[in-house]
């Protein structure tokens, strides 16, 4: 049944895609190969001057509209006042700031709305492709207005996965590990879409996923049917104290349900 369009995660994805637009103007006025950057600290990698100005974009716009909400952002210093709210932005301005760099069109914002720990709305844009995926909690996710849904691909052997190189390595498989069609994409936001679209069958990492990398694909992917999970199987929990998840597993059920029985626990 779709979500009434009165409803408070309906009207939150509203406010969502005008955000992500938004976001995607500021983002384009910045020439990716040209635009400052610098490191951040710990080997966390870079941030342009492009992913700051977004991020002061989607506060503008998000924190105007919904002052009560917390705010989780890559690109903003975390605090303890979130876990006091019910409701969390969580938000990546540029996943996928290194493709941006070098003038590549593979780049997303993120944005999502957490209630309780679970994703109720959530909107990936990549500006550059003109494609905008979005979902609310009950009413199915589109891409650019167009419904969208997990393909029905049930074996491993053959499935088209995107999937890092180094999770296909012998010590993460119960006995040999499957014979999958193995794609990558930059932007793990971006993965997550490919999947709710069906243009993939899954997407598995088994690294730990910051939490705004994946909350906006983890309503947009249930929304198209795909059961999302950490790589244990678990259903992942938003807004934690400390922001990641272990690994993240999307796929429709009865892949997924191989996937689980393959992988090494």
């Amino acid at each position: 049944m779709d979500a009434p369009v009165d409803s408070l995660p309906a009207q939150d994805l509203s406010l969502l895609i005008h955000a992500a637009r938004a976001a995607g103007q500021t983002a384009l006025a910045f020439a990716g190969p040209t635009a400052r950057f610098w490191e951040k600290p710990d080997g966390a990698g870079p941030v342009t001057e492009a992913d700051l100005a977004v991020n002061e974009t989607l506060k503008r716009i998000l924190r105007d509209a919904r002052p009560d909400y917390g705010w989780l952002s890559e690109e903003d210093v975390d605090g303890p006042a979130r876990l006091t709210t019910r409701r969390t932005f969580v938000i990546d301005p540029i996943d996928g700031t290194r493709s941006f760099m070098k003038g590549d069109a593979a780049w997303a914002h993120s944005i999502a709305v957490v209630e309780d720990g679970r994703v109720t709305a959530g909107v990936i844009h990549l500006p550059m492709m003109d494609k905008l995926y979005a979902a609310a909690q009950g009413g199915g996710a589109v891409l650019n207005d167009a419904p969208i849904h997990v393909s029905d691909v049930r074996q491993l052997s053959g499935a088209e996965v995107l999937v890092a190189r180094p999770t296909m390595l012998d010590k993460n498989w119960i006995g040999t590990p499957p014979k999958l069609n193995r794609h990558h994409r930059p932007s793990l936001a971006y993965r997550m879409a490919l999947v709710a679209q069906g243009r993939f069958d899954a997407m598995v990492t088994l690294r730990a996923s910051w939490e705004w990398d994946i909350a906006a694909g983890a309503v947009i992917c249930a929304e198209a049917g795909a059961r999302v999970s950490d790589r244990f199987g678990d259903p992942l929990r938003f807004n934690g104290a400390h922001p990641q998840t272990p690994g993240a597993l999307v796929a429709a059920p009865p892949l997924h349900d191989a996937f689980l029985g393959a992988l090494r626990p």
